[in-house]
């Protein structure tokens, strides 16, 4: 299958995670399979069912803007409108235009888009604490919607629902960075960040743009976000060594917790890069979408085999597979067999992110691309962590222990949702 006439090329990267901020400190915990996940530390979560998280550590997003220069002066003052994975997203696009050696004004900002995957922000308590207040009557933990309504709702800022919407990351990455061009939002939940990616992609095929970043970035680390997915997501319900508790395809598996961080990808035009001498980093070749409406790995792997065709490579080309691995009974031995559907019993490494991190939702497709997307630069792949027990049903080969050599120039990232929408992506090492 030949290549289409406009490639697209990822010149900047850069993530922000539960085991490090950099990609020196990121690919260090890697190797040295060093989980992120602790017990929660921004609130009290005794209470809670599940108390542990990935929590991004040492973030304090005004850090990260100069009050020299108008445009980060501006964003740095509106920093407090912004809910946290708003920042997340902001301070990551910044490190991802500096990471592909840019300034502002040295791109066509009409050729520049964005695409972000996200979701509705968590909503932050400090915002409803006086609301909350006045419309209880001093009567702990009971509210009245009638003085909610009367008295309770004057008291919060008419812009409020602005600090929470997931179009707003593309919003500020857009006015920060001048980008002119497409500029969308992904809400598909755990396959986001791949959808933007893949979106991207697109657009550099279709002559829309020249450049665009792309990647996700969430944040669901409030006490009422916290309690609420308590009640539904399948959390873990371990209560000790938080750093071993999420354990993709291991038979001891019973649940993720919730992460937050964000990753996003500068993605080029190859000759638009060449031109203008980027260091390219990894080449992205091919996408693909499903809908696994049986739960039986059937769409997984028709997102899979979409994704390897349009790169143009067989599925013995590819060197490992970087799985969703969400560490519940059912969704990893739903993983799996889609996995066995497409590469058989010679089914390359597999590769699960969230042993390290957790589930950082939108964002975690992204983020866990992120560590694939090092792994090629590397030219060798960390080991998994907490699988020391691997499921005899889940009929996959996870890597672990000490880094390997790629053996191929090839990675496939694969994301879904509990709802069966399917995405996967296929990188190639640049050489």
């Amino acid at each position: 299958m030949s290549l289409p006439s406009r490639r697209a090329v990822i010149t900047g990267s850069a993530a922000l995670t539960p085991i490090g901020n950099d990609p020196a400190a990121i690919w260090q915990a890697l190797v040295d399979g060093r989980s992120g996940v602790a017990t929660i530390q921004s609130f009290d979560a005794s209470q809670l069912p599940c108390r542990f998280a990935g929590e991004v550590r040492n973030f304090v997003a005004k850090q990260h803007f100069s009050n020299k220069d108008p445009k980060e002066k501006e964003a740095g003052k509106g920093l407090r409108k912004m809910a946290r994975a708003i920042q997340l997203g902001l301070v990551t696009s910044k490190l991802t235009m500096a990471n592909a050696q840019l300034e502002r004004g040295q791109l066509d900002a009409t050729r520049f888009g964005v695409e972000m995957g996200a979701a509705m922000m968590a909503i932050e308590l400090p915002d409803l604490v006086a609301a909350a207040k006045i419309s209880s009557n001093g009567q702990p933990g009971q509210v009245s919607l009638a003085d909610w309504g009367a008295k309770g709702i004057d008291t919060i800022e008419p812009t409020w629902m602005l600090k929470y919407l997931p179009n707003m990351p593309a919003c500020h990455i857009t006015i920060l960075h001048d980008a002119q061009g497409p500029s969308n939002t992904h809400t598909g939940g755990d396959i986001s960040g791949l959808q933007a990616l893949g979106e991207a992609f697109r657009i550099i095929q279709r002559s829309q743009a020249d450049f665009l970043l792309a990647g996700a970035a969430d944040s669901k680390l409030e006490p009422i976000v916290q309690a609420r997915h308590n009640l539904f997501f399948p959390f873990t319900r371990r209560r000790e060594e938080p750093e071993r508790s999420v354990r993709p395809f291991d038979r001891d598996r019973d649940g993720n917790v919730l992460a937050e961080g964000s990753a996003l990808f500068a993605v080029e035009e190859l000759e638009h890069a060449q031109k203008r001498g980027a260091a390219i980093q990894a080449e992205v070749v091919g996408f693909g979408a499903a809908v696994d409406v049986q739960r039986n790995g059937s769409g997984l792997a028709r997102a899979m085999r979409a994704a390897l065709r349009e790169a143009g490579i067989s599925p013995a080309d590819v060197d490992h597979v970087n799985a969703h691995g969400l560490a519940t009974r059912e969704t990893d031995l739903w993983e799996a067999r889609g996995l066995r559907e497409v590469f058989g019993p010679n089914d390359p490494p597999v590769f699960a992110g969230k042993g390290f991190v957790g589930h950082c939702s939108a964002a975690a497709g992204a983020v866990e691309l992120y560590f694939s997307l090092l792994a090629l630069q590397k030219a060798a792949l960390p080991g998994s962590i907490n699988c020391d027990h691997p499921d005899p049903e889940c009929r996959v080969h996870v890597h672990t222990g000490v880094p390997r050599a790629l053996r191929t120039p090839y990675v496939l990232k694969l994301s879904f949702t509990d709802l069966g929408q399917c995405a996967a992506i296929v990188l190639r090492r640049w050489e």
